[in-house]
């Protein structure tokens, strides 16, 4: 089964942070090993933003950790396409308003990928299929 990482749990599930159980890092390395792993390009500039801020600081710099953590057999990269953009038009109002949230769950909804997150906001929206190791 193909899933899609929201940025926070792409980046604990790479750098042993956050709140990730050991039963769901497994599953995320055996999802990995498959190459069922997906990352929504906007997750890209998130973590980019969380470096410059001073939020996320990878042990060995940021840009070793982007290119390890970006390698195909890491993870596929799912570019913004105009599919992706039509399918905002299909999320609820009460959603999040942060662009880089409603990109991230367009691109679940769209490639009909269950979404990986521990946000809050986007669990109680019910807008994306959610993941359950």
């Amino acid at each position: 089964m193909t899933v899609l990482l929201d940025t926070h749990v792409w980046v604990w599930w790479l750098s042993g942070g956050g709140r990730l159980s050991k039963r769901e890092r497994v599953a995320l390395d055996g999802l990995a090993a498959r190459r069922e792993l997906r990352l929504a390009a906007i997750s890209l500039w998130e973590v980019q933003m969380a470096f410059a801020k001073g939020r996320f600081q990878p042990v060995d710099g940021f840009d070793i950790w982007l290119f390890a953590a970006t390698v195909p057999e890491v993870i596929q990269i799912v570019p913004i396409d105009v599919q992706i953009i039509l399918t905002l038009n299909d999320l609820p109002a009460a959603m999040s308003s942060d662009p880089a949230d409603r990109l991230i769950v367009a691109t679940a909804r769209t490639h009909s990928f269950p979404l990986v997150t521990y946000d809050s906001n986007l669990r109680k929206s019910r807008a994306a299929r959610l993941w359950q190791a």
